[in-house]
């Protein structure tokens, strides 16, 4: 037994062991998705709008046509991953099976990858205990292993990106090094490119790294300005296609009013009305055909406003189901869903309020321990959904910040593990020996 104990908390603080199981969790389900599919060589491509654009790309007609039919330009996704699966029609066939599998395989390994950045953020600012734990949470997380397998989208791309910039957040703020202030601008600016709905997380992660650096004594404004450079750089080839396309109307991406209008609307009954996405909706489509997408877009978001100025008890009552649902992956109340008897149900609603319940919890906590240096995690929490509690959301969404849900959730395990340890033993110690140990 003392030679077995050492060697499983070896292989628990193993980051390339933790990596390796989501791997192999992810390739099992992986295999368990295709075994489940009908045949057919388009049966595992939804077409979603990054994949009807890549698409278009992959065939020579340029960034454009989002909803299944030729339509011109467009801005509704951003282009890193667009033209990630373009170049993956071109070489292994468009909306084969071949492309799909090499796809999926592609998101499995960036998900398992990000159990590397999450144990370095929980060595940093925890210990190894939290952050091991940590990524053996992230590892065997339901929503993680689904959404990188299941869904051809950015996800699992935005979920290491982030979890990447916000390590280099923390590293910025305490290195001399230009290179790392250079290299955060980076990391922002091509996550921005991926997902552009992590770009309201940025300005609060670098007001953090310079107030550190100038705690530190640390020169702030040549590093901040060089970040801010490169960042603006990295971006500015995308803002000016856009703004050329489409005569000054998109700046960094075209959806936002449609998305506003989903959620916002009188056919919206708890949370969104996305059957009337054009995706789905032949008269909505119709519609953005005649008009073009920036007339288009810009028309829902008048169409939002004007819903939300009208019908302000409406809108609150959206918004409060947004953010459950955002926290708790249901619209409706624990006792509505809990009633339903349902055994898949009840595990998804006990695991999803317990996530979210213990990542506050840790978040309280990491407060506590390291004050100020817990705002960027507080920053990720409170900022990233609000776009989301606006519009429309889906247990999807939240998926960029999951990893640093599973950090706070280890964190308070961890924590609360401790404090049960260690008031057992004093009740212990004072058992056997009668006595008050001396404090």
């Amino acid at each position: 037994m003392t030679q077995i104990a050492p060697t499983v908390q070896k292989l628990f603080f193993s980051p390339a062991l933790i990596v390796g199981a989501a791997i192999a969790i992810r390739v099992v389900y992986l295999i368990h998705f295709f075994q489940g599919q009908p045949p057919g060589g388009h049966h595992s491509f939804p077409l979603y709008e990054v994949v009807c654009v890549a698409k278009s790309v992959a065939e020579g007609h340029g960034f454009s046509s989002p909803f299944y039919v030729p339509s011109g330009p467009t801005a509704m996704v951003t282009p890193l991953y667009t033209y990630l699966l373009a170049g993956i029609f071109k070489l292994f066939g468009t909306l084969s099976l071949q492309s799909s599998v090499v796809i999926r395989l592609i998101d499995v390994f960036l998900s398992a990858l990000t159990c590397l950045p999450i144990i370095a953020l929980g060595r940093k600012l925890f210990s190894a205990g939290s952050a091991a734990l940590a990524g053996w949470i992230w590892a065997a997380l339901p929503s993680s292993i689904f959404y990188s397998v299941a869904w051809i989208w950015d996800t699992s791309l935005s979920v290491l990106i982030l979890t990447l910039a916000l390590w280099a957040t923390y590293m910025a703020a305490e290195r001399r090094s230009l290179k790392s202030w250079v290299g955060l601008g980076l990391l922002w600016g091509v996550g921005t490119l991926v997902n552009s709905a992590l770009l309201p997380v940025f300005p609060g992660c670098l007001a953090f790294a310079v107030y550190r650096a100038r705690r530190q004594g640390m020169s702030w404004i040549k590093p901040t300005a060089a970040t801010l450079l490169v960042f603006c750089a990295t971006l500015t080839p995308w803002i000016i296609r856009n703004q050329a396309v489409f005569s000054g109307k998109v700046f960094l991406r075209s959806n936002f009013g449609l998305e506003l209008w989903l959620g916002n609307n009188p056919d919206v009954p708890v949370s969104c009305a996305c059957w009337l996405h054009p995706t789905s909706d032949a008269q909505e489509r119709a519609r953005y055909l005649q008009l073009g997408e920036a007339d288009y877009v810009q028309e829902k978001q008048r169409q939002a406003l004007q819903f939300i100025e009208g019908h302000p008890s409406d809108t609150l009552r959206h918004v409060y189901h947004r953010f459950m649902e955002t926290w708790t992956g249901f619209s409706d109340s624990f006792a509505d869903i809990w009633a339903t008897r349902l055994l898949s149900l009840r595990a998804t609603l006990v695991l999803n309020y317990s996530l979210t319940i213990l990542a506050f919890a840790g978040l309280l906590l990491a407060y506590r321990t390291l004050g100020r240096r817990a705002l960027p995690l507080l920053n990720l929490m409170a900022v990233f959904p609000v776009v989301y509690y606006v519009c429309h959301t889906d247990t999807r969404y939240r998926q960029p910040i999951e990893p640093i849900i599973a950090m706070l959730a280890a964190y308070a395990l961890l924590r609360s593990a401790n404090t049960i340890h260690s008031r057992f033993d004093f009740s212990r110690t004072r058992g056997e020996t009668g006595v008050t140990p001396q404090r």
